[in-house]
């Protein structure tokens, strides 16, 4: 394999990746193999025809493209590993030359990691965030520690109150015609979590339990569903069950049941503790935020458009796979929300090219201000990850390879930047 490279405009660049004539003939080989059977050619049982036959037949091309993925995928990264630049976006491959007996010349334009010219960055003044816990913070947290630990009543004839638990049928019409999705039975509603659209959840409230309504509602102009999108609709409604949260009372008791403590002024000093210290480290991400902000904002690149579509493609995959986790697919998600995955990369746009810029700056700062990590630093993170995994130290680290360890020493130079950063900057 050899490889040329050519660097063009706008911090993009050509690689010429030149395969020998041998290895992709041996590619369409192993194709021809694969596929053989196929293939039904007069003359010879299904697959018994040789390779020429069916060129001949099918066209002398007939296994390229595939034998032109499988090469690519093969020497792609060879390329990569041999070019000295460092490429930031996933290719987009030309074929120069393709066919029998000769070598298989194809292009990859590729997006390189951009210069990045750093403006003031040590001492960089910013307004220092806050960490203030208010009483009325305190007693937020108390009240929604006794909502967690309330008991639902049944509420057999007083009317239905906001934040009340429900079980309801519904039939839903629009111009007197039922619609999918539009009927339920034995529905939990909570009243007022706004699950359902427009008012319906509050033309519930002074409503009781066996009575049958009717809620008039309207569909939001930009409903998932454009049938149903702009369009009035009516819903019979049956109230089968009401249960209200009852509250526990607010004393030593609740205090020693939903805590450590057996006072409730111990457990509100704790509260309070807690609260103080969730509230200092959003306030110390703030400070890193803003200092890093005002970094990057002093400091000068330019992003590749690939570049920034590359980083915005794998934040989508990365969306997919955890919608996967809670056992929801992509295109169902994309289905129902009018999604497109053109549309999903353009809404990640903005974050991927935030991203990009955080580290691509703290990078430079990296490299600027010699940052180490030493080698004691890197075990502690790994043991820390192994902890993290309930994995054994040393089966964590015979699992890594030497490149997954040296990106988590990276890892751990970039944070070091950040923690420079806010050490040396004026929070005010």
């Amino acid at each position: 394999m050899s490889l040329q490279v050519e660097k063009l405009e706008k911090g993009m660049a050509k690689l010429t990746i030149e395969v020998p004539a041998e290895q992709f003939d041996a590619a369409v080989k192993t194709v021809y193999n694969r596929n053989k059977g196929r293939f039904n050619i007069p003359g010879f049982r299904k697959g018994k025809a040789p390779q020429v036959m069916i060129e001949k037949m099918y066209g002398a091309g007939i296994f390229y493209e595939d034998a032109a993925n499988a090469v690519i995928d093969e020497s792609y990264p060879k390329a990569v590993e041999e070019c000295e630049e460092e490429i930031t976006s996933s290719p987009e491959i030309n074929v120069v030359q393709i066919g029998k007996g000769q070598p298989f010349i194809y292009e990859a334009t590729v997006a390189l990691k951009p210069e990045v010219t750093l403006g003031e960055y040590k001492g960089v003044e910013v307004e220092k965030a806050e960490a203030v816990v208010t009483d009325e913070d305190v007693e937020a947290e108390i009240a929604s520690a006794r909502k967690k630990n309330g008991r639902l009543i049944p509420i057999e004839d007083g009317p239905i109150e906001d934040g009340d638990n429900t079980v309801i049928d519904f039939t839903g019409t629009i111009d007197g015609k039922k619609f999918d999705g539009g009927s339920g039975t034995d529905y939990p509603l909570l009243i007022g979590s706004h699950s359902f659209i427009d008012t319906f959840e509050e033309q519930l409230i002074g409503k009781k339990a066996g009575e049958t309504c009717e809620v008039q509602v309207t569909f939001p102009e930009e409903y998932h569903a454009p049938e149903l999108a702009g369009k009035p609709a009516v819903f019979e409604v049956t109230i089968k069950e009401v249960r209200r949260n009852e509250l526990p009372e607010l004393n030593d008791e609740f205090a020693s049941e939903v805590s450590d403590f057996e006072t409730l002024d111990e457990y509100r000093a704790d509260v309070r503790k807690k609260l103080q210290e969730k509230k200092d480290r959003e306030a110390a991400a703030k400070n890193e935020d803003r200092v890093i902000e005002k970094v990057i904002e002093n400091a000068q690149m330019e992003i590749p458009q690939a570049m920034i579509e590359t980083q915005a493609r794998g934040m989508v995959e990365d969306y997919a796979r955890r919608l996967q986790s809670q056992g929801l697919n992509i295109n169902d998600y994309m289905k129902y929300t009018g999604m497109t995955p053109e549309k999903l990369v353009e809404q990640m746009t903005p974050e991927a090219t935030r991203r990009i810029k955080t580290r691509l700056v703290l990078e430079k700062v990296v490299e600027t201000e010699n940052v180490q990590v030493s080698d004691e630093a890197l075990e502690k993170r790994l043991d820390e990850m192994a902890e993290s995994y309930q994995i054994e130290p040393a089966k964590l680290k015979e699992m890594m390879g030497d490149a997954q360890k040296e990106q988590i020493r990276e890892d751990l130079k970039v944070q070091a930047a950040i923690d420079f950063l806010v050490a040396e900057a004026k929070l005010a």
